[in-house]
């Protein structure tokens, strides 16, 4: 397995132990996405820190996710880009849609921010 899959309280983390996410990993990260998804999860945080390298199939794995979290009103935060997924990333214009954090910390910390807030944090003022 290319990935570990740890369950906490309100989210689960997936950390990738490959430095590819290609079309050889993608298909399992996928399945478990799925599956998390299908278990009654919404928040999911996806550690990329060991991933350097990164193809259209581990894209798009990433907006799968990122769009199951979205149906069921969760979160979907990747954590750790190295530079030349960051680059991918940025190049096929996908940070504007996916929730990016540097650290896994931060990650973990706007996954609670955005329990606490919630969408509706502007519709107090």
């Amino acid at each position: 397995m290319s990935f570990s899959t740890k369950k906490y309280d309100s989210y689960t983390l997936i950390s990738l132990s490959t430095d590819k996410l290609d079309a050889v990993v993608s298909p399992d990260l996928k399945a478990e996405l799925v599956l998390i998804n299908k278990s009654g999860e919404k928040n999911i945080v996806l550690d990329l820190s060991s991933v350097k390298y990164c193809d259209s199939s581990g894209l798009s794995a990433l907006l799968i996710g990122n769009r199951m979290c979205k149906e069921v009103n969760g979160s979907f935060i990747i954590s750790s880009l190295q530079p030349a997924v960051q680059k991918l990333v940025t190049i096929s214009q996908l940070d504007g849609i996916l929730n990016i954090t540097p650290t896994l910390p931060e990650a973990i910390d706007l996954l609670f921010m955005e329990e606490i807030g919630g969408d509706d944090i502007d519709d107090d003022f």
